[in-house]
C-alpha cells in the first residue's frame, strides 16, 4: 500500500508524519510529479489530481479508484476498502 502524490516531499513528510500520529502508522509515499499513477488510475484532474485511492491488480490494471477529498480523515475507512477490493481479487 502506497500513497501516490506530486507534492513536494517536504508536504509528503507532513502528511506521512500526520497520520503516523493520527493512526499510529502510516504508509510509505510514492512521487508522481507528472501524474502518470493518477492518469492510470483515471483520477488526473487538470494539473492536478483528484483525492483519493484505488487497487491494481499483479497485472498492473486498476481493480477500482474512489474519488474521496477526505481519505486521510478517513484512513481507518479508506484502508478497510482497499483491503476488502484485494480479498476479493482471491
Amino acid at each position: 500500500m502506497y500513497i501516490v502524490s506530486n507534492d513536494l516531499p517536504e508536504q509528503q513528510l507532513e502528511l506521512y508524519t500526520a497520520l503516523e500520529k493520527e493512526f499510529g502508522t502510516s504508509i510509505s509515499f510514492i512521487s508522481d510529479p507528472n501524474l502518470e499513477v493518477a492518469e492510470l488510475f483515471e483520477m488526473k484532474n487538470g494539473e492536478t489530481a483528484y483525492r483519493g485511492y484505488g487497487l491494481l491488480d499483479t497485472e498492473g490494471h486498476v481493480v477500482f479508484n474512489t474519488i474521496n477529498d477526505y481519505w486521510g480523515e478517513e484512513f481507518d475507512k479508506s484502508k478497510e476498502e482497499i483491503i476488502e477490493e484485494y480479498n476479493n481479487l482471491k
